[in-house]
């Protein structure tokens, strides 16, 4: 018995640590990657927010937004992958090209498409995290 509640412990443990460490590398990714135009906060309200076509989006509001409240999962991963187009950059986003793939490096052998695709989600989860 004492053994399955370590066990149990053990594995919550290793899940809470796992979903922290991949809020923060989206966190760092969407700062990297994100923050100039829509600000540390996700307001919309970064640097290079004017230099847009149009009023760049809060990102703590997407799943406001949707009738059920729930945050847009597919929505921001066509956006983010540049499945989708936006008036604001006047093509697919995101404005930084291919830059998850481009970067992408792995000494565990994964492809570039693999690696790319993760620090996506990572992105996308830390977007979740933020919604008010």
């Amino acid at each position: 018995m004492n053994g399955v509640v370590v066990s149990s412990m053990a594995a919550l443990l290793l899940l809470t640590t796992s979903a922290l460490a991949q809020e923060d590398a989206g966190r760092e990714e969407y700062m990297v990657a994100c923050a100039g135009c829509h600000g540390e906060s996700a307001k919309g309200n970064g640097p290079l927010a004017g230099l847009l076509d149009i009023q760049t989006p809060d990102l703590t509001s997407l799943a406001a937004k949707k009738d059920n409240g729930e945050f847009p999962f597919d929505y921001a991963l066509r956006m983010i992958d540049g499945r989708n187009e936006t008036r604001a950059h006047g093509s697919k986003m995101p404005v930084w090209g291919d830059r998850y793939a481009a970067s992408a490096t792995s000494e565990r052998g994964e492809t570039a498409d693999m690696v790319a695709r993760g620090r996506i989600l990572s992105l996308i989860y830390y977007l979740a995290s933020i919604q008010q």
